[in-house]
């Protein structure tokens, strides 16, 4: 359809994808462009950015809606935890999930307000719903249940909250009063087209995705989001194939999405920085019996925050250079830019056959890694990299990327960089050595020692029974009990998921695994210079230094069997 002089209303418009997609817009002449987001200052900011972008267009051109579209309108303002532990509002949002979809269930949700307040011609979806359902966590819910059954003699009132939580959890419901509300709001307002850009939960990788959140592998809550994506691609079928629909479409990125920017500054998780916090080896505390997982005297607060160089990937968080590297890797998530995804978007809408919409061709649509990502990586690797000489910093890792177990990784591949320098020099080096060195590394630089525990990755130190940690930790992932029992098994469990291990046996893992990679690049004939080879010793720099970041990603290819099927 033509797009100008047309209503737009994007949701998640203030996100990576939203605002590009907003930019491209424009040059279709539209009437007026709704930029929604879930936050007032988010929309009002993103607005505000665009019309100095765009300064000659009409003051009211881009014009700011805020709240968030899951739930009634007199709540969209509301954050789900204040609305979930209030009893009433809690029981109004079960019945607005579970109870009767009657035309008050409809006039009274936010999504409704918003489309018949603009009466959009165009909606284009760039709102993650599958991770706003899933990552809800009802896996979590479930155990409070069941654990407030076990003690239901003494604690029913506790059962019933644990139980109406559970309730307020479940994706499915959610997703299908969504998908409701969302159809019969259009139809009421006359939208022509809904544009939704999807997910596949995993950036286009299969169960043997390394990445989690603690918990195990594959993740329990990284595949709710990957059932509940897939859940609503049907529902968008299904929507597509109703004859007073409006045109339905979904682009589903099987990639990272990247970037917003490269800068120096203050590593923020949920917007807020990460405060450092210091256990000098002295303070370690000895593993006995059980582990207490989250503690409240331990780790001294340095009063100040984690700074380092990142680079801004929008929804998904701040990512330092051996994260992206790892992310990059060929073999692992990959990236595209928001500006793909927004070109394709526009020439859908306007009639236009990319290949990528996912309802018309559900098992062959997917937007996969780039060559204009795979060309401007080295740009954002080498942005890092100057910033990083600038400040004088390392970006290593920032455990936003998950699993722990990646930070664990980074971490013990920049350590082995810091006493070693090359990878050669890791295989002729004794690991007890390895292991002393470390150790030393360890105990002097606070700094770097810090900013370790203030990830929640902890130091189990060579003697194996001393822990450097602080308040929280990753591994072992919280799941209803504080303390678990300290066993080997358990230890050397917790050191593979998400420890830094300076134990001389896993010096030895480093030094296989050195080894196993220059057989891997012997193997390839010397005159064999085709395109057939990926980690050649060119790829490997000669071995003359060693990358954290494609160590992690190629023991996530090869030793974790991690890499993806398909490019």
């Amino acid at each position: 359809m033509d797009i100008k002089n047309r209503t737009v209303l994007v949701l998640g418009g203030a996100g990576l994808v939203g605002m590009a997609i907003c930019r491209k817009l424009v040059n279709e002449n539209p009437k007026q462009i709704i930029v929604a987001s879930i936050l007032k200052s988010e929309a009002e900011e993103a607005a505000t950015i665009l019309q100095k972008e765009f300064s000659s267009l009409p003051k009211i051109f881009f014009l700011p809606w805020w709240g968030n579209i899951f739930v009634r309108n007199t709540f969209k303002d509301m954050k789900r935890e204040d609305i979930i532990d209030n009893p009433k509002t809690r029981s109004e949002l079960i019945d607005d999930i579970l109870g009767e979809f009657d035309e008050d269930a409809i006039h009274r949700s936010a999504i409704y307000h918003v489309i018949n307040k603009h009466k959009p011609d165009i909606i284009i979806d760039c709102i993650n719903s599958a991770t706003a359902i899933a990552y809800q966590d009802i896996f979590k819910s479930a155990r409070l249940v069941r654990q407030k059954i076990k003690r239901a003699e003494r604690a029913p009132i506790a059962l019933v909250d644990s139980t109406e939580r559970l309730l307020c959890a479940l994706y499915i419901p959610q997703l299908i009063r969504h998908i409701q509300l969302l159809y019969r709001s259009m139809h009421a307002s006359g939208t022509t087209i809904y544009v939704k850009i999807g997910t596949s939960g995993t950036g286009g990788m299969g169960l043997n995705i390394p990445y989690t959140h603690s918990e195990e592998r594959p993740s329990s809550v990284l595949l709710s989001k990957s059932a509940v994506a897939g859940a609503q691609t049907l529902l968008l079928f299904l929507m597509g194939r109703t004859p007073d629909a409006p045109i339905t479409k979904e682009i589903k990125p099987t990639a990272a999405i990247a970037w917003k920017r490269v800068a120096y500054g203050d590593i923020k998780k949920r917007g807020k920085p990460i405060q450092l916090f210091d256990c000098r080896p002295s303070e370690g505390i000895k593993l006995n019996r059980t582990l207490q997982l989250k503690m409240q005297d331990i780790g001294k607060p340095l009063g100040r925050t984690f700074k380092s160089v990142f680079i801004d990937t929008g929804e998904n968080g701040l990512f330092s250079r051996g994260e992206f590297e790892t992310i990059t890797t060929p073999g692992q998530m990959e990236f595209v830019t928001p500006e793909e995804i927004a070109e394709d978007t526009i020439y859908e809408i306007k009639g236009g056959n990319t290949g990528h919409d996912i309802i018309n061709a559900l098992d062959n649509a997917t937007l996969g890694p780039t060559y204009r990502a795979g060309y401007l990586f080295h740009n954002a690797k080498n942005a890092i990299k100057e910033l990083e000489k600038k400040y004088k910093v390392d970006s290593v890792a920032f455990e936003m990327l998950g699993p722990p177990r990646l930070s664990k990784l980074l971490y013990e591949g920049y350590l082995l960089k810091l006493c070693c320098k090359n990878m050669q020099t890791v295989t002729k080096t004794n690991a007890s050595i390895l292991s002393k060195k470390i150790r030393k590394i360890i105990e002097t630089n606070s700094t770097l020692r810090a900013q370790i525990i203030s990830i929640g990755i902890p130091i189990l130190m060579s003697d194996g029974r001393t822990l450097l940690r602080s308040h929280d930790i990753k591994i072992p992932a919280h799941q209803g009990d504080n303390e678990i029992p300290i066993t080997k098994k358990n230890i050397n469990l917790w050191t593979h998921d998400g420890w830094i291990d300076l134990r001389v046996e896993n010096m030895k893992r480093w030094k296989a695994r050195f080894e196993k990679i220059f057989r891997q690049v012997n193997d390839i004939p010397k005159t064999d210079t085709s395109s057939r080879f990926i980690h050649t010793s060119k790829y490997w720099e000669n071995f003359n230094e060693i990358d954290p970041g494609k160590l992690a990603g190629w023991i996530f290819n090869y030793e974790e069997k991690g890499m993806r099927m398909k490019a």
